[in-house]
């Protein structure tokens, strides 16, 4: 398969892993750097491993307080999705991700449409965290305006990107640390609280994964809406496959180990915070979770939580989506199926990272944050990452079940099947507005796809 541009092709051997994306005709310009362990903690900095402090107190009321059991499911909704980024980032290794598989997969025009939607996830996340994180921390210091603290975050996010996937790496080491090391403390805290000094439910209890009564076909629908975004930022470790050494291997492997470690951190993190405090129904909806720490910790982890889980977010979660997004800008300003494409796939040739489309995103994020109202983001975060999922999950039937003799019908349609009907149920729970939203997302860059279709990806040979 070849892919045939009015631009000139940038061809090379491949590497001693066959890892080069020759047979796409691109020339191997990003850091090859990246092992399974750092794609790991790419990935659980990119989910954020404390991601459910912040809706602990809302999820609780919505479930009955089953909070373990509503990640248990969305880890098991997500997993079919993960499996078909793992057939599909071992086809195509490289850095375009859900853009490049539907490409191979639908077509060109669906790919650009993928690309697209999964722009309106990587693109609005660091936009929509950076205006959470800056209220939480007005929150703190009144004295701050949140522009400021906006601000600054971008600055730092984005000098953390320029510096090189080297030192990202080694610096979402750090930041994982210091998350883990924040959520180790609560861990232990909450055991002595309940299993020593008896306290809360005063020993161990099955309550919070399973209520008889409770549990229904309806029960597992809100769970699957509810924690299915809670996992979403998995996906992105698929953009660094051009910097992976070995990305038919890793990929995959980095994608499903992270989803599974984070859903056992999730429950686990949940089942002791309900332990400590069986009455759901008198938390706080925003700062459930932080009530509990300040149960079993005092004041002081309760300030170092919400100051962990805003590095975390603020930082950790949105440097790892402003390097994802530069990513999918470059693949698609490389094969020129975006505006400015030449712009976007410039490669700073000392750091070997897509530079120019890094501080595009940074412009972007900081006005989106500024200007955009936070209900509209999150919208069209939701929306645009569940798009794409969809159509990720119909490309693996698609492209491998009519070119291999041996039928893999798990791997191969099962599977993908039941990630389509998750993404799918998921996606049909959306209110109104973010279908309208997304929508008008969506006809735009049908538009702009229309528009540039001489220059979106043709592919030869299919």
């Amino acid at each position: 398969m070849s892919i045939s541009t009015d631009r000139e092709h940038r061809a090379l051997a491949p590497d001693e892993n066959g890892a080069a994306p020759t047979d796409a005709g691109y020339r191997q310009e990003l850091d090859r750097a990246l092992k399974l362990r750092h794609l790991l903690v790419y990935g659980m900095v990119f989910i954020v491993p404390v991601a459910p402090v912040a809706v602990y107190g809302y999820v609780a009321q919505a479930s009955h307080g089953m909070v373990p059991l509503v990640y248990l499911v969305g880890m098991v909704s997500m997993l079919f999705t993960a499996l078909s980024y793992r057939e599909l980032s071992a086809e195509f290794p490289w850095a375009g991700s859900v853009y490049a598989y539907v490409g191979r997969g639908l077509g060109p025009f669906p790919g650009f449409l993928a690309g697209w939607m999964i722009l309106a996830d990587y693109l609005l996340i660091p936009g929509l965290i950076y205006a959470f994180v800056s209220g939480w921390l007005h929150g703190l210091l009144p004295g701050v305006p949140p522009p400021v603290w906006i601000a600054s975050l971008v600055v730092i996010n984005t000098a953390i990107n320029l510096l090189g996937i080297r030192m990202q790496s080694q610096a979402n080491f750090v930041l994982l640390a210091l998350e883990l090391i924040a959520l180790a403390v609560f861990i232990a805290l909450a055991i002595w609280y309940v299993f020593v000094q008896h306290r809360g439910s005063g020993g161990f209890s099955f309550a919070p994964l399973y209520q008889p009564g409770h549990v229904d076909l309806g029960f597992v629908a809100t769970a699957t809406s509810i924690a299915a975004l809670s996992f979403l930022g998995f996906d992105g470790i698929s953009t660094l496959a051009e910097e992976t050494q070995n990305p038919r291997r890793d990929i995959g492997n980095a994608t499903l180990l992270t989803l599974l470690m984070l859903g056992a951190l999730f429950v686990l993190q949940t089942w002791l915070a309900a332990l400590v405090h069986p009455d759901f129904a008198s938390l706080d909806p925003k700062f459930g979770f932080f009530q509990i720490a300040r149960e079993v910790g005092g004041a002081l982890l309760f300030t170092a939580l919400i100051v962990v889980k805003a590095i975390a977010t603020g930082i950790a979660n949105a440097q790892a989506a402003q390097a994802a997004n530069s990513r999918i800008l470059y693949a698609m300003g490389r094969d020129r199926a975006l505006p400015f494409g030449a712009f976007l796939s410039n490669v700073n040739a000392g750091r070997k990272i897509p530079a120019d489309a890094i501080v595009c995103v940074a412009i972007l994020a900081l006005l989106l944050a500024l200007l955009v109202p936070e209900e509209i983001l999150l919208k069209l975060v939701n929306f645009g990452a569940l798009s794409s999922f969809v159509l990720l999950n119909l490309a693996v039937p698609f492209y491998f079940l009519p070119r291999t003799k041996q039928k893999h019908w798990f791997r191969h349609l099962v599977f993908p099947l039941l990630g389509l009907a998750i993404t799918g149920f998921v996606f049909s729970g959306f209110d109104r507005n973010t279908l309208i939203f997304g929508a008008a997302w969506l006809l735009a860059g049908a538009i702009l796809g229309w528009t540039r279709r001489g220059n979106v990806l043709r592919f030869e040979g299919m």
